[in-house]
Formats: C-alpha cells, sequence, structure tokens
C-alpha cells in the first residue's frame, strides 16, 4: 500500500509545498528506528524502518518484528529485510549497498550474538561473525545489546554497546564491541557501571583520524547489578557525554551539563560531517530545554559545561524558554529537524544551522502537527534524509504507532 497523504497533520500556516504522508497502516505498531541511526542509502532514496516495533527499540520475542526497506521512489514501498524476531541495531554501509544488523540471543554471562550482512535488496545474507563465550581474548561476554549500532564513514568498522558482565564482579561493566569488518574480528572496550546508555555514535567526517571518533553518554550515577539489570539514579549533576576513539583510547569531554544549572536531557547528535554536535539540555529555572553546540575539549574531570575555555553556543537563545527535546541534522550539517512541545502539543519544526561559530539557529518553521503522545514508546524522534529534503516522525494519533514523512522540506 503507497504512501497516504495526512493533509490533516499539516500547521495551519504551513510552508508552501510541506505535504505529511503516513508510511505504515497496518493494525500492528510500526516506528522508525532512531534519530542518530545509520538507515540511509546515501541518495535518500530508501531507508530502513521496523514494523511491530516502537521508538525505543523492540520485543526480540515477538515473531511479527521486521525490519523494512522503504523505497521513495516507489511511493513508500515497504518489503521484508529481516526474519529472525531478535535482529537488531542495523545500519546502512555509507555506499548504500548493504545492511548489517545483529541478532542477538544472549543473555548475562551465556548465548551468542551473531553479525549478519546481507545487501540492500535482501539477497546475499550472510553471517559475519558470532560471539560466543569471551570476546576475543578478553574475559567478557556481551549481552543486553544497545538498539542501535553504528558505523564508522570508511565503512570499515561497526561499534556496538552492551553489558560486558557474567555474574562476576570483575567483569559487571557496560562498555562497547568494534567490530574490524575488513577482518572479522571484535574487541571489547569496558568502560563502567554508569554506562548503560551510551548512545553510540561514529563521527561522519571523511577525515581518517576523525573517523575513529565515538559520541559517547555517560549516566553518572548508575547502578549495575551482577545480572546487568541498573538503578537509575542519576547525580544530581546527570549525565554528561564525551568523544573516544574506537580503540578505547582518547577519552575526550564535551562542554555540557554537570555545572548545577544545565543537565543533559539524553540526546546529542553531531552537525553533518562537522567536528561540532549539538546537545539538549534540562534547565529548571526558567523551566526549559535549549540547545547548546560545542565542540570536544581535553578530559577534565567531568566538568561538562565548567570546563574552562571549551567551546560552547547557544543556538536557540533567540527563544525565551525553548522546549526541544529530539532533534537530527542532514549529511551536510546545514540543516536541522526537531520536536517542539508547548502545552502537550507536539510539532515537528525544521530550521537553519549557522555555519560559523558563534551563530544562531534561523528560519524555524513548523512542519507538521504530531497529535500523538509524548510517552516514552511514542516518541517523535524526527530525522531527516541525508540531503535534507524530507523529514521523518512517530505518532500513535491513529491509536496505534505508526511512521510518517514530511516532503517538501528543501522547498520551504
Amino acid at each position: 500500500m503507497p504512501l497516504i497523504a495526512r493533509p490533516d497533520l499539516l500547521p495551519h500556516n504551513a510552508p508552501s509545498g510541506i505535504e505529511v504522508f503516513q508510511i505504515t497502516h497496518e493494525d500492528v505498531p510500526a516506528s522508525h528506528i532512531y534519530m542518530e541511526a545509520q538507515i540511509f542509502t546515501p541518495d535518500s532514496k530508501r531507508f530502513l524502518l521496523h514494523r511491530s516495533a516502537h521508538a525505543h527499540g523492540s520485543d526480540p520475542e515477538d515473531p511479527e518484528h521486521k525490519y523494512m526497506i522503504c523505497d521513495l521512489e516507489s511511493r513508500g514501498e515497504l518489503t521484508p529485510l529481516t526474519e529472525e524476531p531478535a535482529a537488531k541495531a542495523p545500519c546502512v554501509t555509507p555506499d548504500g549497498n548493504e545492511v548489517y544488523y545483529f541478532v542477538d540471543e544472549t543473555g548475562t554471562g551465556t548465548g551468542r550474538l551473531m553479525l549478519k550482512r546481507v545487501s540492500i535488496d535482501g539477497t546475499q545474507r550472510e553471517t559475519v561473525l558470532v560471539v560466543e563465550g569471551t570476546v576475543g581474548d578478553s574475559p567478557y561476554r556481551f549481552s543486553r545489546g544497545y538498539p542501535i549500532s553504528t558505523i564508522s564513514s570508511d565503512g570499515k568498522r561497526i561499534v556496538y554497546s552492551g553489558f560486558l558482565g557474567d555474574g562476576r564482579p570483575e567483569t559487571a561493566t557496560w562498555g562497547f564491541l568494534t567490530f574490524d569488518l575488513e577482518s572479522a574480528a571484535v574487541t571489547a572496550h569496558p568502560l563502567g557501571g554508569d554506562w548503560h546508555n551510551l548512545h553510540p555514535q561514529y563521527s561522519r567526517s571523511l577525515d581518517a583520524p576523525r573517523s575513529r571518533d565515538v559520541l559517547v553518554q555517560q549516566n553518572h550515577g548508575s547502578v549495575t547489578a551482577l545480572d546487568g539489570t541498573v538503578s537509575r539514579k542519576l547525580e544530581a549533576l546527570g549525565a554528561d557525554v564525551h568523544v573516544i576513539r574506537d580503540d578505547g583510547t582518547n577519552f575526550r569531554d564535551m562542554p555540557w551539563g554537570r555545572d548545577g544549572i544545565e543537565r543533559c536531557q539524553g540526546h546529542q547528535c553531531w552537525i553533518g560531517r562537522s567536528d561540532r554536535a549539538i546537545s539538549s539540555m534540562n534547565v529548571a529555572e526558567p523551566t526549559c530545554h535549549p540547545l547548546i553546540g560545542a565542540r570536544e575539549a581535553p578530559e577534565s574531570g567531568h566538568m561538562g559545561a565548567r570546563i574552562p575555555a571549551a567551546y560552547r553556543n547557544h543556538l536557540t537563545r533567540a527563544f525565551e524558554t525553548p522546549q526541544f527535546f529530539h532533534f537530527a541534522t542532514d549529511i551536510q550539517g546545514k540543516r536541522f529537524i526537531t520536536d517542539y512541545r508547548n502545552d502537550d502539543q507536539l510539532a515537528v519544526y525544521v530550521a537553519q544551522i549557522p555555519e560559523k561559530d558563534g551563530g544562531v539557529m534561523e528560519g524555524f518553521l513548523r512542519v507538521a502537527e504530531t497529535h500523538g503522545t509524548w510517552e516514552s514508546r511514542a516518541h517523535a524522534h524526527p530525522f531527516l534524509s541525508p540531503d535534507g529534503r524530507k523529514g521523518f516522525f512517530n505518532s500513535n494519533e491513529t491509536g496505534i504507532l505508526q511512521a510518517y514523512m514530511i516532503a517538501g522540506i528543501g522547498n520551504a
């Protein structure tokens, strides 16, 4: 069934040329994968989403769960790509020809993790690597894999995060695995007991050294039990964000949060292929959620916004009480998309990202009304196609979660 036009989800003053379409419409929930997931072909013509899923993942025992290819040149035709219920964390290769994904059959200290590869058209499926027992020559065993993975801009490595414990105190840590796709080898990199919500994101830079950098989140104060269960008790200063090389070295800090004024809200992303990134903040007085642009700084002991001389830029300072939560950029780092919550009304906006340091975001345009609820599993999680011409979001406005598209953004 092709895309369904949804003019009722257009704002009353929508820019000329903007259209909203419903992509999925089965009687099972469907969802986009995640804002920062690398799920598009570089020509912006095809991308991945999944059925029988929610905004933060899926049930590994659900036989209805499938990743689907959406072909925008064929009016949003959906074709199943996977059949394994435990399939998770897919990523499309930078050339758009293949998809890697994991089949996670692990438990604490047991089971196996399979890395699979399939052509974008669903042919030539193969198992690249099976992790069973300890990872390489490390003492760690992998379980509780994160809902998303991330692939380097040269297509040579994948980072995938999870729990590395086997029930013993000495292994009760979270961390990440780095898969070398050329040699089909994997290494484990432990980080600690409060790294359960890593949000790993490879730099999109084409520069060889920077392409090894991964943006990661640390939830300070969270306590992990021997089986990997987490008590989510954040410290008063909250989480912070770091950059780390994919071999576990060269740890750096991002100057966000932990100053007693702002707290990291829990979402951040690189600005296109640049060395700048954006994070949203929780601020108590006045209550707001601004967006702060930043660059990495040397490791400073988790000082966050207090890091001396670090580059920070309040991108939404033109708003008196900004309310930004989830967002993404195009690959050029010029266009921005975000949800905006006001009095329980959730809308999608696009804007222009300043090219120069110190600028503010401009040209905010309201391009869709989600009419959805704010519950976690139904988050809108908007993102853009690589070329910035189309936007995507989730909504449960029909009574069941579905995936939507906003067309015409490039003309707005």
